[in-house]
């Protein structure tokens, strides 16, 4: 059994980004989740901090936790450090007080303590009532601050930012071996995050501007050796083209990552935007099964109308005036 480490404030997206890299993820505490099984999906991971072999839980503070590991059988060798975290504030303990007590817990058994370099290292998770304990076993790439979007070669307002592209990605199915399509791709945000994780990216966009500028961003990112601890990189192409008449076969993609257009009138063919994002849709059932749909309001409706079954939806406040809805769809 594994203990995931989540990020961001919103645990059942953080839990539904990691079933993309795990199995049986269930809730545990705040920001806390446990799978029966990882893979090395996770170092690819937005919102799963890291992955830990889980030694057991109990209910209270320091001393239950010393408690814990007191009792408990641990099959390792080598020097050791204790790392204690409050998770989201909810536990009210001195994180120092417990990696001394449960530091010393380990001396007493035999352990030599390294805090610099360690063999092993005990996660001591404390989220409300729950004190959880486990050996770290691998944490993702935290490498976003690198692509923040004003940093890419093409930018434009109300680009997605790469933690949120990254998990979008992540939960549409990206991953080595994979085609993903994004058929309003912009300035290829999404379709970067998927590439760095090891798919095959297909953008498409109506605007010369957008085309042009998407692929620019992904040469600048996935031509080379790509992120350490990831995969390499997969392969990229974009064309200029209307979202509601993708120039693809049947089938063509594994999954598509949609970011509709934000409360603006489209420019192709004099559609409406409702028009143009049904239409599109519609096209992209077409093209693929699975996907991920980023709007500002709820095109539940019209994705149902288009063919696919809308299995969980999230819900992630941008600003005062401004949600962002995300559909995953299949």
């Amino acid at each position: 059994m594994y203990l995931l480490e989540l990020g961001g404030e919103d645990d059942a997206f953080a839990a539904r980004e990691a079933a993309s890299a795990c199995s049986d993820v269930q809730p545990l505490a705040p920001g806390l989740a446990t799978a029966r099984g990882i893979t090395d999906r996770v170092r690819g991971l937005a919102y799963t901090h890291a992955a830990d072999e889980l030694v057991g839980t109990a209910e209270g503070g320091i001393d239950a936790a010393v408690a814990l590991l007191e009792a408990a059988s641990i099959d390792r060798t080598g020097t050791v450090a204790v790392r204690a975290r409050d998770v989201q504030a909810t536990a009210d303990v001195s994180t120092q007080q417990a990696e001394r007590d449960l530091g010393g817990a380990l001396t007493d058994r035999g352990f030599p303590v390294d805090l610099d370099s360690p063999d092993h290292e005990l996660r001591a998770l404390f989220a409300g009532e729950t004190a959880a304990l486990a050996w770290l076993e691998t944490e993702s790439v935290r490498d976003f601050g690198s692509r923040r979007p004003t940093d890419k070669p093409f930018f434009q307002p109300g680009s997605m930012d790469p933690l949120l592209a990254r998990a979008v990605a992540n939960i549409a199915g990206a991953r080595p071996g994979r085609t993903v399509l994004d058929p309003m791709c912009g300035t290829g945000g999404g379709l970067v995050e998927a590439g760095l994780v090891g798919a095959d990216v297909l953008g498409n966009d109506a605007q010369w501007k957008m085309s042009h500028g998407a692929r620019d961003n992904l040469a600048h990112f996935l031509d080379g050796d790509g992120v350490a601890g990831l995969p390499s990189p997969g392969r990229y192409d974009v064309v200029r083209g209307d979202a509601t008449r993708l120039p693809l076969r049947n089938e063509a993609a594994d999954c598509a990552v949609f970011d509709a257009p934000y409360g603006r009138q489209s420019k192709i063919a004099n559609q409406s935007l409702s028009a143009l994002v049904e239409d599109a849709l519609a096209e992209t059932h077409r093209v693929t099964d699975r996907g991920v749909l980023v709007c500002d309001r709820e095109w539940d409706d019209a994705a149902r109308e288009a063919g696919w079954t809308v299995e969980s939806r999230f819900v992630r406040p941008v600003h005062g005036s401004l949600d962002r809805h995300i559909l995953v769809l299949r």
